[in-house]
């Protein structure tokens, strides 16, 4: 699949969801783009990872900005959410796409994931070549992707524990986690 067809997929799917304050499982699922950066300096937490190095997990993909309410606001849960799933073959990547020039600056970024205490991986996605790949348009946005690097679910803004997208989430991690 051509990755204009694969973005245009995402997309028309992320779009069809938007209409909800919530999004859910996509009917067919489409294979996640490659990650974008393959800089050292563009990554926190980890060095560069790929596609190709998650396989076998399933993975949660959040896109935010450090000035966003809505993406620290949703930091609680997203920690709460790792440690429940900490023993799981699951992994948390955050992309993190800035909306403004100084959240582009690599020190404002990892001051930010200090303070909100995250310990998953985060590829800055400073040219938003990632967030064009995936066809988003909303800050914080989730993608789970199966073990085998296929998008399965998306869910748009803030998420608390013990809400109805949270719950959703979890049981989409679930499900994709007891898939061989």
């Amino acid at each position: 699949m051509t990755n204009l067809i694969r973005t245009a997929l995402l997309a028309f799917g992320v779009l069809m969801l938007s209409s909800v304050a919530q999004a859910a499982q996509l009917k067919q699922p489409v294979p996640a783009p490659a990650l974008t950066q393959t800089d050292p300096l563009a990554w926190l937490n980890s060095p560069p990872l790929s596609l190709e190095d998650l396989r076998g997990k399933v993975v949660l993909l959040d896109f935010w900005t450090f000035d966003c309410w809505n993406c620290y606001r949703s930091f609680p849960w997203l920690n709460s959410l790792e440690e429940t799933f900490a023993d799981d073959d699951f992994i948390v990547l955050g992309i993190h796409t800035p909306e403004f020039e100084h959240e582009k600056v690599r020190d404002n970024v990892a001051e930010k994931i200090a303070e909100f205490k995250l310990h998953h991986p985060v590829m800055m996605d400073n040219d938003f070549a990632y967030w064009r790949a995936m066809g988003n348009r909303y800050w914080p946005a989730f993608y789970i992707l199966d073990k085998q690097g296929q998008v399965r679910s998306v869910y748009i803004g803030e998420t608390h524990a013990n809400t109805g997208q949270a719950n959703a989430i979890e049981a989409d991690i679930r499900r994709l986690l007891a898939e061989s």
